[in-house]
């Protein structure tokens, strides 16, 4: 015979195997992730490079956000007290010996649930507006493809009603078990009345709440997939909490584990992000509490440290936890991508719409893209 006969001599090795040291063939990557079933460290890196690759835009629209929130809730606390000033006086100080007038007591009390109430909607929208950021900027990374504010920003605002219902819809639902033990447990100790009975009642909530935390936990990573789901599908609020909970299913703890190391990383990340606003904060604020037992009132100088102190203060404070919200937002973003890859062959959809459809590169840095096309339609 006189065919070499060594191991490897052909070009396929062994029985036509890889030769050794030969990688396998790679998953495509035209975005931030590689489109094959995703680990830990691709959820990571992926979202690093999402923001890192899109950081004008996110900057730009969570600023906004931020803008146009404290504005709405500064609007809303003036009107309010403009509207009640009268009251002010005589509630607060009434003549000496008597009590505050109900006619004075009640529009406070009413005026502060409202102001509470609306306050608490200006917030909730605000931060859905962020939470369909996130889904809406992969939507575009995942391809590979750029993005500009004005269309995170429109994307953003348009899904954020129904982020802001799948959200409110899935945290009553997880915090059912919590509120169920509270319904029992308030009526028992408002009917003990004082004494032993009552005391042992309060020992007993800890161990109640503990109870009740491990369904509660249970039911929110269930749901925890539904506001990419209405962003990525253009999908509502009770259909986004069915899909989420399909899309979950038998995935539970992989799905638990990789959404607490991703918020544990986020929280890391904020407080680091806050310790040189704090620092500094800490330094300009110095001056204005040395001036106060001199002279007992403060400089001009000593107002503009303490002003500077608060700003930055404010300043990072806002920075972590815009970043703290949107990396576990975006985390989560990509846990979905990663199911529909494994179940659903959102990567072949992918690439098919890329080789129908091809977009130019980004600008710079890994570009941006989503798992559907530009439309939100989404492909089951």
């Amino acid at each position: 015979m006189t065919h070499n006969s060594r191991p490897g001599a052909h070009g396929g090795g062994w029985g036509g195997a890889p030769q050794w040291g030969a990688r396998p063939p790679q998953a495509p990557q035209p975005g931030v992730i590689p489109l094959r079933p995703l680990s830990l460290g691709d959820i990571i890196t992926g979202s690093f490079a999402t923001i890192r690759g899109h950081w004008k835009a996110l900057a730009g629209v969570a600023l906004a956000v931020q803008a146009v929130v404290l504005s709405v809730m500064a609007l809303v606390v003036g009107i309010a007290a403009v509207s009640v000033r009268s009251h002010f006086a005589p509630a607060f100080h009434p003549p000496f010996g008597e009590d505050p007038a109900p006619e004075h007591v009640v529009p406070l009390v009413v005026a502060a649930v409202v102001v509470f109430a609306l306050l608490m909607a200006v917030g909730v929208l605000g931060m859905a507006v962020i939470a369909a950021l996130c889904p809406a900027v992969l939507k575009e990374a995942v391809m590979g493809r750029p993005t500009t504010f004005r269309a995170l920003w429109r994307a953003s605002v348009r899904r954020a009603p129904a982020v802001a219902g799948a959200m409110f819809l899935s945290a009553l639902i997880a915090g059912s078990p919590v509120f169920a033990v509270l319904a029992v447990w308030l009526p028992l100790v408002l009917s003990a009345g004082p004494g032993e009975g009552s005391l042992a009642l309060l020992g007993l909530l800890p161990l109640l709440v503990l109870a009740a935390a491990p369904p509660a936990v249970w039911l929110g990573i269930r749901f925890g997939l539904a506001p990419a789901v209405v962003v990525m599908e253009g999908a509502g609020p009770v259909t986004a909490l069915r899909r989420s909970t399909g899309l979950v299913r038998g995935e539970w703890w992989r799905i638990f584990g990789y959404t607490v190391v991703c918020v544990m990383l986020a929280g890391a990340v904020a407080y680091a992000t806050q310790i040189p606003f704090n620092l500094v904060g800490s330094f300009a604020m110095m001056p204005a509490l040395q001036g106060i037992p001199e002279h007992g009132t403060l400089s001009t100088g000593a107002v503009a440290s303490l002003v500077l102190a608060f700003v930055l203060l404010f300043l990072g404070g806002a920075a972590g936890q815009v970043f703290q919200i949107g990396f576990s937002h975006l985390a989560s973003a990509m846990l979905y991508v990663d199911q529909r890859i494994r179940r659903e062959g959102l990567a072949e959809a992918i690439l098919t719409d890329l080789a129908a459809d091809p977009a130019p590169p980004a600008p710079a840095g890994p570009a941006s893209s989503g798992p559907h096309r530009p439309d939100g339609d989404a492909r089951s």
